[in-house]
């Protein structure tokens, strides 16, 4: 059901070789940072401005946050209808189609979703904008053309559900993830990052 749930986190890490075409880094010297954009929430009732977390971090799925929450981290997820039509319903549906239906089992996310909206061509969301022109475009193929509905269809797109964008604390974003990488490899990219920004903290 969630047809994207972009990673807002911290800090810049180090894609391995074997992934380097799927983990991307992003360009740090883009003009502008996340802060200064907003969403709505998800049943309307907000206008959320990512100037209120300055100083946090974003990540994906229940677990994952629930781990690193403490941490400061903080997940952000935003629904998306342009992939395979995964998410058709209406704000109100959402929500119960993930407790009953995908992934079903009362399933309930410990994150703030954003109103459904679209993550690329010529309606896309301002932040999405930023963030793809930010960082390098991961993967090189799609899925067939029957199942992408958005034009034009640009290099730079979010290929699927699930890719997932890092942010750092100055709201710069600095890393990319294809939606095919792993949670755990996320996870250690985000340990990793935790450690460097500590080690930087203690020697500064």
């Amino acid at each position: 059901m969630w047809s994207c749930l972009p990673l807002l986190l911290l800090g810049l890490l180090r894609p391995s070789t074997a992934e380097i075409s799927l983990t991307q880094q992003c360009e740090t010297s883009t003009d502008g940072t996340i802060y200064q954009y907003s969403a709505k929430t998800l049943n309307g009732s907000q206008t959320v401005r990512f100037s209120d977390y300055v100083g946090k971090s974003y990540v994906e799925l229940n677990a994952l946050h629930e781990e690193m929450r403490p941490l400061g981290l903080t997940l952000l997820g935003f629904p998306c209808n342009q992939f395979g039509r995964q998410e058709p319903g209406q704000k109100n549906e959402i929500l119960p189609g993930l407790k009953y239906v995908r992934p079903g089992n009362g399933f309930v996310p410990n994150f703030l979703l954003f109103e459904k909206g679209d993550v690329n061509g010529k309606d896309e969301q301002g932040v999405f904008t930023f963030l793809k022109n930010s960082c390098p475009p991961v993967g090189d193929t799609y899925a067939s053309k029957e199942k992408l509905f958005w034009e034009p269809l640009k290099t730079n797109d979010i290929k699927w559900n699930f890719e997932k964008f890092l942010v750092g604390p100055d709201g710069k974003p600095v890393m990319r993830w294809h939606p095919s990488i792993n949670i755990s490899t996320i996870r250690d990219d985000i340990r990793k990052y935790l450690l460097d920004l500590l080690t930087q903290d203690v020697f500064n």
